[in-house]
């Protein structure tokens, strides 16, 4: 396993001009990292919906790389969001997704069969034509840049440590940042999309 934090601060290095959606307790580090922030979709609160909205975006702006970080958790709430995405086979779509065996938002809580699930099998099985699987960050490191250089879709499953929270959401420190309106204008207009 390896620290989200260190498994970005690798990524940003060849992000290029991609729009990046962050999830999950890891994801919170991107907004730290990022150098464009207005390409940045880091929407709290939609565990589940990710997925499908990284895949809306792909589609909708075929010459635009979307990189998705995921977290298991989020994915298993809609696992067959897996097969849409090899049914359309976007290329500009990256699915990275962080697996750190737990519900880390909620407390901790180990996600069912978490040392068994071959996430990137899963993937492959669905139709992705590549995927990959790290656990050492030296070798994520050594990987990455081929990783975003090959058309997608690609799925990266990763194991990420851990970040448990433990505090209740009420007690929790609020974090300044952009509201969800927002990250879409800021999107929106670095796009070019047009806005009612």
């Amino acid at each position: 396993m390896f620290e989200a934090r260190d498994m970005f601060e690798i990524f940003q290095r060849y992000r290029g001009d991609a729009v990046v959606i962050p999830t999950g307790t890891a994801g919170r580090h991107w907004k730290d990292i990022s150098a464009n922030p207005k390409r940045d979709a880091q929407l709290g609160g939609a565990m589940g919906q990710t997925t499908s909205l990284a895949l809306g975006l792909a589609l909708a702006q075929p010459e635009t790389k979307v990189v998705l970080f995921d977290s298991e958790g989020s994915l298993l709430m809609n696992l067959g969001i897996l097969a849409t995405i090899s049914g359309k086979q976007p290329k500009n779509f990256y699915h990275f997704l962080m697996d750190n065996e737990v519900y880390a938002t909620t407390g901790g809580q180990p996600v069912p069969a978490s040392k068994k699930v071959n996430y990137a099998g899963m993937a492959k099985a669905t139709g992705y034509p590549s995927t990959h699987s790290f656990d050492d960050l030296e070798e994520f490191a050594g990987s990455v840049e081929g990783i975003l250089n090959k058309p997608g879709p690609i799925f990266v499953a990763m194991k990420i440590t851990p970040e448990i929270e433990n505090e209740p959401i009420g007690r929790r420190a609020r974090v300044p940042g952009r509201t969800r309106a927002e990250v879409i204008r800021d999107l929106r207009e670095d796009l070019g999309v047009a806005v009612d």
